[in-house]
């Protein structure tokens, strides 16, 4: 490397601008002589080891790999032997650059090491995405007996924690108490993210309780890994504790306890969350203002969404992705679709959520039409959520020529290796009544197919009350796959469907032979399946001696009560459900509506309804409304019902609107019954209603 050369990188790194007359004169004047050094030949004199060190710094930041090997070879070329210390900071800049292979080619020829030449090469993998040769090398470290300091534990148990080698864990544990690390904080963080990540809570909780002085990074990672095992109540809990404590929280901490509250649907706690961030400033962070309204979105709250979203600093793709997807998800699908239309940029989430809110409501000719916008859309690149949102399009409308189609884009676009599309395609074949190709499909799945996979060929077979088909699969799943909790739900409800009583009991036995009869997925399909089957004393029974903690129980024994004709006994088991602690969700609201549409209780059916969003913030799907207006049309509540249908925060279905008319008929209200009737005509020109029917009977 010549003096030219080694001029035109100096330049290049220390590029003149037109803010240099901002620069200090002592700046300047260091800039000036090197330069003159430079000029004058005088290599030695131009760079001093400490420009070297600044040299490599700046390489790294900008990720000039090509700079970075010139300033190595003038380095080796003009110092005999250089500097290890330099040689160290060269390694880090490979490293940083990514060119793992220039790092260890160098950490091979050193002629010496010490320490933090093992410390740059083992942290070079670490962060370049190779752990296990980071670890590999940190044992041959060992093995050469030299000391490893803190940055070199940090940086292995990153690694350990990348890989979730948690035995290898507890060894440095071990290590960093034998070498006295253990009040260092950062090694004390590092050990409750690895244990965290191994799904070692307790052992995670232990080591950071030990942390004599956590600092925010240390709240962080705490507060994060019982977010990411499901645990949102302790998640919740620790970020309280640091507020306590006095400890200013992160922007991602934040976000980590916003998405605790969403998890949990604790709209209290995130308004509290929210308070803190703006007491402390963070509210117009977009880490934080974006978390915001997800939690909002989640928690069924959309004004107080919009209102965030509505600032200028908060609109950003996740925001409008979030804020689409919180009215699609809640019925406001016409909302959600002008909303959608509004954003200045899409990724595949926005589409995979406006999609989902069409298929959550069944409006299949609407996302039909979204799917094929979407395949217009130049870069618009479809991944497997969106396929399986597809895929269940073609269910909804049992169009399997379209669904044949989109097996053949799967098979071209590489995706007929990935479980979860092919599962759906499987999923889609049985539900469009296609037994045959279901099958088929499922046989040359035989590589790669999983528990999932045989459980929807149940399904697929027991939608047709095909009992003795599931029974012959059950026999073969077992011979491949280990059956789940799903697995005897499935069995269960066939059993159901056709009255299958015997058969119930023999698998209730399987189920407590193998250790099954205490999930709770099954315990409740058991009650569903005695409930169904006449048999209400042993569905109660199996109830009573379960655990009462379980909202999946209660359901099925409230449904159960419903199908029984004992409309008070399920709202009295709602009350008690309520006394015990258990909270509700949609499916449990969706039994109580219905034992107060055969019971007669208009009333407390519309007190139901509003305490789903007003106290349980639970957002209403399409059968609850559906249910309401059942409600009202049955027992001639009209002015109730047209209240209701014409405040529906969605354009109301074909299957309403004449349940509306009939019910208008019935009870002679022709204002209504015109309306319902003109908007029916608009929804479906083909079936034509006449207006006058609903006076017919005046």
């Amino acid at each position: 490397m010549g003096v030219n050369d080694a001029a035109s990188l100096f330049n290049r790194l220390f590029q003149s601008s037109p803010y240099d007359r901002f620069l200090p004169a002592k700046a300047k004047a260091v800039t000036n002589s090197i330069l003159s050094h430079l000029e004058a030949g005088r290599l030695r004199k131009a760079f001093p080891f400490p420009l070297y060190a600044r040299l490599f710094q700046l390489c790294s930041a900008k990720r000039a790999i090509v700079e970075v090997r010139k300033i190595e070879s003038h380095l080796v070329t003009y110092s005999h032997p250089p500097p290890t210390f330099l040689l160290n900071r060269a390694i880090e800049a490979y490293g940083k650059c990514g060119c793992l292979r220039d790092a260890r080619e160098l950490f091979d020829e050193m002629p010496r090491r010490d320490g933090g030449s093992w410390n740059a090469m083992i942290t070079a993998y670490a962060q370049g995405g190779c752990p296990d040769v980071g670890l590999r090398l940190f044992w041959d470290m060992n093995r050469k007996e030299v000391f490893a300091n803190e940055v070199t534990f940090a940086s292995v148990l990153g690694s350990c924690a990348a890989i979730l080698e948690l035995c290898l864990s507890r060894q440095i544990h071990g290590l960093i108490v034998k070498y006295g690390f253990q009040g260092n904080v950062i090694l004390g963080s590092s050990l409750v993210d690895v244990y965290g990540k191994c799904w070692m809570m307790m052992e995670a909780r232990r080591m950071f309780d030990e942390i004599e002085n956590p600092n925010a990074v240390s709240w962080n990672v705490i507060v994060r890994r019982y977010l990411e095992v499901g645990d949102v109540r302790e998640a919740f809990s620790m970020f309280c504790n640091m507020i306590r404590a006095g400890e200013t929280p992160l922007t991602f901490t934040f976000s980590n306890a916003l998405v605790a509250c969403s998890g949990s649907s604790a709209f209290k706690e995130g308004t509290q969350v929210h308070g803190v961030a703006v007491k402390i400033g963070y509210d117009e962070d977009e880490v934080v203002s974006c978390s915001l309204i997800g939690m909002y979105v989640k928690c069924g709250n959309l004004d107080c969404a919009w209102k965030i979203f509505n600032e200028p600093y908060a609109k950003s793709l996740i925001s409008w992705t979030s804020m689409v997807s919180g009215y699609a998800m809640s019925g406001r699908t016409q909302e959600a679709r002008e909303l959608f239309n509004k954003m200045p940029e899409r990724s595949i989430v926005s589409w995979n959520a406006m999609l989902t809110g069409y298929t959550q409501f069944n409006l299949w000719e609407d996302a039909l039409n979204l799917i094929f916008l979407m395949l217009h859309e130049e870069k618009c690149k479809l991944d497997y959520v969106t396929l399986g949102l597809v895929l269940n399009v073609c269910s909804g409308l049992s169009n399997v020529e379209f669904g044949r189609q989109v097996h053949g884009y799967i098979y071209r676009h590489g995706f007929c290796y990935n479980v979860f599309v092919c599962n759906s395609l499987l999923d889609m074949y049985g539900k469009c009544g296609c037994l045959r190709s279901s099958y088929t499909w499922f046989c040359q799945m035989s590589d790669f197919r999983d528990s999932v996979s045989w459980n929807s060929l149940m399904r697929s077979y027991a939608s047709h009350h095909l009992s003795e088909e599931v029974t012959g699969i059950f026999v073969k799943m077992q011979q491949e796959a280990a059956p789940n909790e799903y697995t005897f739900s499935t069995l269960l409800a066939s059993c159901a469907d056709i009255f299958a009583v015997k058969h119930g009991k023999e698998i209730h036995g399987f189920t407590i032979r193998n250790g099954y009869a205490k999930n709770v997925f099954v315990l409740g399909a058991m009650v569903d399946m005695y409930s169904k089957c006449g048999l209400f004393d042993y569905a109660l029974r199996v109830f009573q001696e379960a655990s009462p903690g379980s909202v999946i129980l209660w359901n099925s024994m409230i449904l159960g009560c419903c199908h029984h004709h004992r409309w008070e006994e399920a709202l009295q088991l709602f009350e008690f459900m309520k006394i015990e602690g258990v909270r509700a969700d949609h499916v449990t609201f969706l039994a109580v509506l219905q034992a107060c549409i055969y019971g007669g209780f208009v009333e407390l059916g519309t007190q139901y309804f509003d305490s789903m969003s007003n106290v349980y913030f639970i957002m209403p799907h399409l059968e609850h409304y559906d249910c309401m207006i059942e409600l009202y049309s049955r027992h001639g509540v009209i002015d109730e019902l047209e209240e209701f249908v014409k405040n529906l925060p969605f354009s109301a279905t074909i299957s309403m609107l004449t349940r509306v008319f009939d019910a208008c008929r019935e009870y002679g209200d022709s204002n209504l019954g015109n309306w319902a009737a003109e908007q029916l005509n608009q929804l479906n020109p083909q079936e034509e209603v006449d207006p006058c029917r609903t006076s017919a009977l005046l």
